[in-house]
């Protein structure tokens, strides 16, 4: 009775989890980079609305305006 992947293709067994793995974790990564871009995005207009609303930011009381 042979082994479950024993066989001369058993390395495939590997070989695809592996490439799971590799792409499981290529899209988390892209998703968490997607929305820090996303999310980047939001706060910077969020600060121009505020900005332009004639809120100041307190890192920019030293500055010369």
């Amino acid at each position: 009775m042979p082994i479950a992947g024993s066989g001369m293709y058993a390395h495939w067994d590997y070989a695809y989890f592996v490439g799971a793995a590799y792409g499981i974790s290529a899209a988390v990564l892209f998703g968490l980079v997607a929305w820090i871009v996303l999310d980047q995005r939001g706060r910077r207009r969020e600060i121009a609305e505020l900005e332009a609303s004639g809120v100041r930011r307190r890192s920019a009381q030293g500055e010369k305006r």
